[in-house]
């Protein structure tokens, strides 16, 4: 396989901090942050006259920050301080979408590379040196299309869990009120008088082993408040020392991100259940274990939003939550017949969720493999159909016989 060195492909431009508009006009563009990568929904408006202004033709990258190595493209707008805007020298011969879906799965790389010990820094260098796979033009849209359509498919699962977490928080304020205003008149405690609360284990990183089969360390890095992301998890031998059997979790314990604990939807907030019953605890991650409560009402209770109102992160270079506002935090109590009759709402829920989040892991490890085989010239790409600009992708006969596009043999995606 012929490669090149993105460096010689590319201009990189760093962006600038704008002045957000409150009421913009048909003058004002659209100033492009890290979320804006991700999707579109808050859209910024600046009435600055320069800055780096991205095209639809552009790959950007967060080039700073805890989201560094994100990728974007298919955005027009000025890009903010913490973005860069990488320029193709020639548009004929390399297709944007390619190039970012092929530097989307170089991410670890970029991370791993990045400099800064609080606030990681692409390294400009390690970028550059990137090799990209060269592919005729025709092939790059193929590759492009394909894996845009597993993608998709893997953006509505995520949807879905978020929409059946929106649910439950609806049925939560339907049974209970506002925890805060307590329109209801629950008892309400401090978390610390019902609620055993633990911090992790500082399990040295250089003792990790490579091997699934040994025991799982959960932590800040993997919870999302959809699910929590084993298949990212390190692993621990089976024979830990004397007394650290008290960081083993039990199916029902909820976990909490201590560092960093912010993402778009709120605090990231899990609760383990069989799968992940019988690992670790690991530094700065919490464990919150209710005395007397059912669990799942306490799950549901420490996503509500005053929790996250109440624990607000320390305004330092890692941002983190205090165990003292957790202690402090003021639970409401119903009685635990409620708090049942919820649960079993939520058990209901947890279980449709169990197998969207099966789904959704296969179609990474689907994307994961169609992106291995795809960028290294493995697949046969005449069972993609070229999809020209403007066209509505279809994929659906390619994909159900994914299979038939290895030119060679490969092992089937785990599921």
């Amino acid at each position: 396989m012929k490669t090149i060195k993105l460096g010689s492909l590319i201009t990189i431009s760093k962006g600038k901090k704008h002045t957000i508009t409150d009421m913009p006009s048909s003058q004002s563009k659209r100033v492009l942050g890290i979320d804006d990568l991700r999707n579109d929904t808050l859209i910024r408006m600046t009435d600055d006259q320069g800055g780096v202004l991205a095209c639809e033709n552009d790959v950007l990258i967060a080039w700073d920050g805890a989201n560094a190595g994100t990728i974007g493209y298919g955005k027009q707008g000025y890009i903010g301080s913490t973005i860069s805007r990488l320029r193709l020298h020639d548009k004929s011969k390399f297709y944007t979408p390619f190039i970012g879906i092929f530097l989307q799965s170089n991410f670890n790389y970029l991370r791993k590379t990045s400099t800064g010990a609080t606030i990681p820094h692409i390294s400009r260098n390690a970028l550059e040196s990137i090799l990209i796979p060269v592919f005729e033009y025709g092939d790059q849209i193929r590759i492009a299309t394909l894996l845009s359509k597993v993608e998709n498919l893997i953006s509505r699962r995520r949807e879905q869990l978020k929409q059946l977490d929106e649910l439950l928080k609806s049925v939560f304020l339907e049974m209970f009120g506002d925890p805060v205003r307590n329109e209801k008149g629950w008892e309400k405690v401090a978390c610390k008088d019902v609620v055993d609360i633990l911090t992790g284990y500082p399990f040295k990183s250089d003792s990790y082993v490579d091997d699934p089969t040994q025991m799982r360390l959960c932590g800040g890095l993997i919870i999302d408040p959809s699910r929590i992301e084993w298949g990212k998890c390190n692993y621990w031998p089976n024979e830990i020392e004397e007394g650290l059997d008290r960081y083993i979790l039990e199916s029902g314990d909820i976990v909490l991100a201590m560092d960093r604990p912010w993402i778009s939807s709120g605090l990231k907030v899990g609760i383990i259940n069989e799968y992940g019953a019988g690992s670790l605890l690991v530094q700065r991650t919490a464990r919150l274990r209710g005395k007397g409560l059912n669990q799942f009402f306490l799950y549901q209770h420490f996503r509500d939003h005053s929790f996250a109102q109440h624990c607000k992160p320390t305004e330092t270079t890692v941002p983190h939550i205090s165990i003292k506002d957790i202690q402090t935090y003021q639970l409401i109590c119903p009685a635990i017949s409620i708090q049942s009759q919820f649960a079993n709402i939520v058990e209901k829920v947890e279980g449709i969720k169990f197998h969207y989040i099966q789904s959704l892991t296969e179609l990474e490890n689907l994307y994961g493999v169609l992106s291995q085989q795809g960028f290294s010239g493995k697949l046969d790409l005449s069972r993609v159909r070229l999809v020209q600009e403007g066209e509505p992708i279809s994929m659906v006969s390619a994909l159900c016989n994914s299979e038939s596009l290895f030119q060679k043999e490969t092992v089937a995606p785990p599921v």
